[in-house]
């Protein structure tokens, strides 16, 4: 099946994970196919959404590939380029200033901000926080989950949703690819989108 834009208004939360829900960004299978999957999936999305930890860990490097600073496969090179101009917004309650080009500060009250920011965004809003999506889930904001499922047992944390949730998620998938190097790349959606039924069911 091939991909579809998302719909306008959407929160997608994006991440690789393992088979036993490890989500530590040393742990997995970095190549080109897997970065052409986010590249793919960030050119989809109006904005990137994160936390001031995943921002200040990307600010570190991608800015340095992106100018030639620090040299890197093709694939990470398009990448870095495209997040250079990618509309980036930071949830931060201790910092302000987010130097690093189109940058901006989300501030006041989380969910009011979130949701004025993804109906302002016409193609959605890529979600990339782990913190940050334990909270807007809470609050009931996350409307896709795309997961990249790596044939890895980790052994250790942090793991996906390791901040806890109120209760569990039921979800709809809609959407499975096998990579050619194996990963699954795995995109689902809140069940109670499609109505009570499915939620019942």
């Amino acid at each position: 099946m091939a991909e579809e834009n998302p719909q306008m208004g959407q929160l997608t939360y994006a991440i690789n994970v393992t088979l036993d829900g490890c989500i530590d960004h040393r742990v997995g299978i970095v190549d080109d196919e897997t970065h052409d999957y986010f590249t793919n999936l960030m050119d989809q999305h109006g904005a990137m959404l994160w936390g001031r930890t995943t921002y200040e860990m990307m600010e570190e490097y991608w800015p340095l590939v992106a100018s030639g600073e620090v040299e890197a496969p093709t694939a990470l090179r398009e990448w870095a380029i495209k997040l250079q101009a990618k509309p980036k917004y930071v949830v931060s309650s201790t910092r302000t200033d987010f130097p690093w080009n189109n940058s901006h500060h989300l501030h006041g009250d989380l969910a009011a901000s979130v949701r004025e920011l993804v109906e302002q965004t016409p193609k959605g809003v890529l979600l990339g926080s782990t913190k940050l999506a334990s909270s807007l889930d809470q609050l009931g904001l996350i409307d896709e989950y795309r997961f990249l499922i790596h044939p890895i047992i980790a052994g250790h944390g942090p793991r996906l949703f390791h901040e806890g949730l109120a209760c569990a998620r039921r979800l709809e998938l809609l959407e499975t690819k096998i990579l050619s190097n194996r990963v699954i790349a795995v995109r689902y959606q809140r069940a109670e989108q499609r109505g009570p039924m499915l939620a019942e069911g």
